[in-house]
């Protein structure tokens, strides 16, 4: 199914119907802490529901909420194509896919069960514009395509316009120092890494054969949860004999939580902690309204039922990692220890690393195959220069077998490098 073109309209309609479920939510909230705190016999059911008058009060609120919702939601859909001026839609704003992409990140997973308008179909993206993946109207639309592909894999809650960060585009700039052409990948982040590893791996193999030239090298480089959803649509591909897989050559990992992001895992202590708690129980469920991409990176996950993902398994693919942390190198032990568990201030250096305690979860890339980057943020590997260098120099270079270790041995701890170039 081809994704529909975002509108004002169909904008407003996701909103309204997001509106309703989460006033429906609210009331479910609200009616738990009702319960728990209401003591008369006869009063409350373990279901969470209140029994007698009181229930049919919430009741009857909630119906009006989903009869309300239903109603200004089909109205909506009805004046909408009326409302739609003719003609190819505008190009959508930078603030416009900011907000959905970060909504999508929290929420995603909720919008795409419940079909709102807002939620993202995953498309392969130039200039913020959906590509045909047919032959003719691709050449059409990419009269200079070379056949170097720069493929980008944002990360959580972003989207591929903003691969543009205070000027600079690593696809773009790996486009000119590699004679490539740079394409983007916009989906959903909300959803689960695995749900997104299977559209990626569904989407490359369509991508590759309506290229308009024969391709010569596919470099994939992606940030943050991107590389996960990268790992994902490998392994799938590759267990269902896709043979996409075997024409990536490059693997690049910028800050991607390979070991999980801390941050998720503290969310989940909270969760943890509320739901142990006598009257604030219910509180817990304001704690998980998560998306499912956001909770799979508690630990990396990328494959269904929380399984470890798998190494990057075809043999000719260079696998490359860049990680950061916020502090100097230099400095006393106690300061570097905790530079290291920061990291870039959402990714520890472990984790981006592909350290794991656990040898089979431990990812070994090559010696000279991954850097860390001192005084660098999360978001500042997009911007940063000094990357940008690392990464030409990487992706110019191409020899070497460049494979993750199929011993999974666990790579030693991280000593930073003083000059992110070695």
């Amino acid at each position: 199914m081809s994704p529909s073109k975002p509108s004002a309209h169909s904008d407003i309609r996701g909103a309204a119907r997001l509106a309703v479920d989460a006033t429906a939510g609210l009331i479910d909230l609200v009616e738990a802490l009702h319960q728990r705190v209401a003591s008369a016999p006869g009063a409350t059911a373990a279901d969470g529901r209140t029994r007698g008058i009181t229930g049919l009060v919430y009741r009857s609120v909630r119906g009006v909420t989903q009869l309300v919702g239903g109603s200004v939601d089909a109205l909506l859909g009805l004046i909408e194509p009326a409302l739609r001026p003719g003609g190819p839609a505008p190009l959508p704003s930078p603030a416009r896919e900011a907000l959905a992409a970060a909504l999508n990140g929290v929420l995603g997973d909720h919008l795409a069960a419940r079909h709102n308008p807002l939620a993202i179909a995953m498309q392969w993206r130039v200039d913020g514009q959906a590509l045909p993946l047919d032959a003719a109207a691709l050449r059409a639309r990419l009269p200079e395509a070379r056949g170097t592909l720069i493929l980008a894999l944002h990360g959580l809650c972003m989207n591929d316009l903003q691969w543009r960060r205070e000027g600079h585009d690593h696809a773009a700039a790996l486009a000119v120092g590699l004679d490539g052409t740079a394409v983007y990948l916009h989906y959903n982040s909300g959803l689960a890494i695995a749900d997104n590893g299977r559209l990626l791996a569904a989407q490359m193999a369509p991508l590759l054969a309506a290229w308009p030239v024969p391709v010569q090298r596919v470099v994939l480089l992606t940030h943050s949860l991107g590389g996960l959803v990268a790992r994902s649509a490998l392994h799938q591909g590759a267990a269902a004999g896709q043979t996409w897989v075997a024409q990536v050559d490059d693997l690049v990992f910028l800050g991607t939580p390979h070991g999980g992001a801390p941050l998720e895992r503290a969310g989940h202590g909270l969760d943890v902690i509320l739901d142990h708690t006598p009257y604030a129980a219910p509180l817990a469920r304001v704690g998980r309204v998560r998306s499912a991409g956001i909770t799979d990176l508690r630990h990396g996950h990328c494959l269904a039922r929380a399984q470890p993902c798998p190494l990057p398994s075809p043999a000719h693919t260079r696998c490359w990692a860049i990680a950061a942390q916020l502090g100097a190198f230099e400095g006393p032990a106690k300061g570097r220890l905790l530079g290291a568990m920061l990291g870039d201030g959402l990714v520890p250096l472990a984790s981006a690393l592909g350290q794991h305690p656990d040898p089979a979860r431990a990812l070994a890339f090559l010696p000279g195959h991954s850097a860390v980057f001192a005084d660098t943020s999360h978001m500042q590997l997009l911007s940063s220069p000094a990357v940008a260098a690392q990464l030409l120099q990487w992706l110019n270079a191409g020899t070497g077998s460049g494979t993750l270790a199929t011993s999974r041995l666990t790579p030693p701890p991280p000593a930073p490098n003083p000059s992110p170039l070695p």
